[in-house]
C-alpha cells in the first residue's frame, strides 16, 4: 500500500502521530467514554438518500476524522451533531442521535443549549466583521455574560488555547478581518470555546489554507483534544493519519469502514476503503 509509517517505509510520511500508532487508543468498541452515538441514521433532501443507516460512537478526547469523495455525505453527517440541518428545507431525518446518552432530536431536546456544546468550524474562516475582542465576547454575552472582567478573561484563556494570544495581543480592538486566512482560522475556533463547548465540529478546516497555517491548525488539534472531542471532515488524507484516533470512511451516504487510524490506513477490512485511500478511485 502506499500509506507507510517511516519507520517501515520512507516512502510516504504519515507524521509522528501515526508512528506511534497511537497504542493507547481504546477500541471503538470498547466501554471507554463515547459523547456521540448515532444509532441507524437515515437522512433524505426531498427523494435523496443522503445518509444510510449510520452508526458511529465518537470516543471523547479523541480526533476522529472522516474521510471520503465528495458529495458522500460527510459535511451532512457532521451537521447532524448540531442540527444545522434543521435550516434546509425538505430534510427529513430517522434514527437516533446521542449526545451524553440523549437524543439530540428528542421532543425535549434543547436546541440552543446543545449548540452552546457542539461548536463548528467551517470550511473557509467565517469571522465576524467587527473587532477581535468583540468576536470573542459575542457569544458569552448572547449567553448573558456582561462582566468585563470575565469577558477579558473569556478572550485571553480562548486566544492562548488558540495559539493566537501572542500574535493578536496589542490588536484586539482591530478589526478580525485584517487577520490573514490562518489567524482567522484560529480565531474561529477561540470563539467557538468562548461559550465552552464539549464537542468541535471542524469541516474541512483547513482546505483554505497554506502548509504553514495548516501545520498551525493541525497542531492545535492536538492539544485541543486534551480538553475537548473532535470531529473533522477531511479530503486530505495525511492530514487524517497525522492527527486522528480514528477514522470512519463513507461512500454514497453510507459508512464503509470505521476503526482506529492507523488500521483503517495500514490494514484496512474493506477493499473499497484500500482503493480510496491509495488513490484508486475517488
Amino acid at each position: 500500500m502506499v500509506f507507510k509509517t517511516k519507520k517501515k517505509n520512507e516512502e510516504f510520511s504519515m507524521g509522528d502521530n501515526m508512528e506511534k500508532e497511537k497504542t493507547n487508543t481504546p477500541d471503538i468498541n470498547s466501554d471507554s467514554e463515547y459523547v456521540i452515538e448515532c444509532q441507524n441514521v437515515n437522512l433524505w433532501y426531498n427523494e435523496a438518500h443522503t445518509l444510510k443507516d449510520i452508526n458511529m460512537k465518537f470516543k471523547k478526547n479523541c480526533v476522529t476524522a472522516i474521510i471520503g469523495p465528495s458529495g458522500c455525505g460527510k459535511s451532512t453527517l457532521l451537521r447532524c451533531f448540531n442540527r444545522m440541518n434543521d435550516t434546509i428545507d425538505a430534510c427529513k431525518i430517522e434514527g437516533k442521535v446521542l449526545f451524553n446518552g440523549k437524543d439530540l432530536y428528542g421532543k425535549t431536546a434543547d436546541i440552543r443549549l446543545n449548540r452552546k456544546k457542539i461548536g463548528m468550524i467551517f470550511q473557509k474562516p467565517n469571522p465576524f466583521p467587527m473587532s477581535i475582542y468583540d468576536n470573542l465576547t459575542y457569544g458569552p454575552k448572547i449567553h448573558r455574560i456582561y462582566e468585563k472582567k470575565i469577558l477579558n478573561s473569556i478572550t485571553e484563556n480562548c486566544l492562548r488555547r488558540a495559539a493566537l494570544w501572542e500574535e493578536v495581543v496589542d490588536r484586539l480592538n482591530e478589526t478580525a478581518m485584517g487577520l490573514s486566512g490562518g489567524q482567522q482560522q484560529r480565531l474561529c475556533i477561540a470563539r467557538a470555546l468562548a461559550v465552552e463547548p464539549e464537542i468541535l465540529l471542524m469541516d474541512e478546516p483547513t482546505a483554505s489554507l497554506d502548509p504553514m497555517a495548516t501545520q498551525k491548525i493541525e497542531e492545535l488539534i492536538l492539544e485541543l483534544k486534551e480538553k475537548f472531542t473532535i470531529i473533522i471532515v477531511t479530503h486530505n488524507m495525511q492530514q487524517a493519519a497525522r492527527i486522528s484516533d480514528y477514522t470512519g470512511f463513507m461512500y454514497l451516504g453510507e459508512l464503509i469502514e470505521y476503526g482506529k487510524t492507523v488500521q483503517i490506513f495500514e490494514t484496512p477490512r474493506e477493499k473499497m476503503t484500500e482503493n480510496y485511500i491509495t488513490g484508486r478511485f475517488g
